[in-house]
C-alpha cells in the first residue's frame, strides 16, 4: 500500500482533562484539522471549493479509541481514501503517537458533497473524485513545532 498523507500536531494543554489525557471530543477536532490539510495537499482547499459553490459536510463520524494521547505528545494522523460514491465519500484517519507509532484512535467520517446556494446534495466533481482517489500520497504537513 502506498504511503498515506500524514498530518502532525502537538497536543496542547487545553485539549486535555485533569489527568493530562486528551479529552474524547478533541479527536473530532483532530480529524477536522487533518481533513483541512488533506484537502489543501490535494490542491482542493476549502477556499477554492467554496469559490466553486461547493462544500462537504460530515454526516457520520465513527471513532474507535485504542489508547490515550497525552499533553505534549506529537500525533501523526494518516489519511487514506476508503470509498467514493456519487454524492459522498469516506476517509480513514489513523491517529498515532508519532514517536512510538502506537495507534491511539481510528476515525471514519462520511462526507456528503453539497452546493452552497441552495444548500443541497450534489455529485462529487470529477476533478475532486480523481484527487480523492489519488489521496495526497506521501505528502506531510507538520504543525507539531
Amino acid at each position: 500500500m502506498s504511503e498515506p498523507f500524514r498530518y502532525r500536531l502537538r497536543v496542547r494543554y487545553s485539549e486535555c482533562d485533569a489527568q493530562h489525557v486528551v479529552f474524547n471530543a478533541r479527536y473530532g477536532d483532530y480529524v477536522d484539522l487533518a481533513m483541512t490539510e488533506f484537502m489543501r495537499a490535494l490542491g482542493r482547499d476549502y477556499g477554492a471549493l467554496l469559490a466553486r459553490g461547493l462544500d462537504n459536510q460530515v454526516v457520520k463520524l465513527t471513532l474507535e479509541w485504542k489508547a490515550s494521547a497525552r499533553f505534549d505528545d506529537v500525533l501523526e494522523i494518516q489519511v487514506r481514501p476508503l470509498s467514493l460514491g456519487n454524492t459522498s465519500f469516506s476517509l480513514e484517519f489513523l491517529i498515532l503517537n508519532a514517536e512510538s507509532q502506537q495507534l491511539l484512535c481510528r476515525a471514519e467520517p462520511v462526507y456528503v458533497m453539497m452546493t452552497t446556494e441552495p444548500f443541497e446534495k450534489t455529485r462529487v466533481p470529477d476533478d475532486l473524485r480523481a484527487a480523492l482517489q489519488e489521496g495526497a500520497v506521501g505528502k506531510v504537513c507538520d504543525q507539531s513545532g
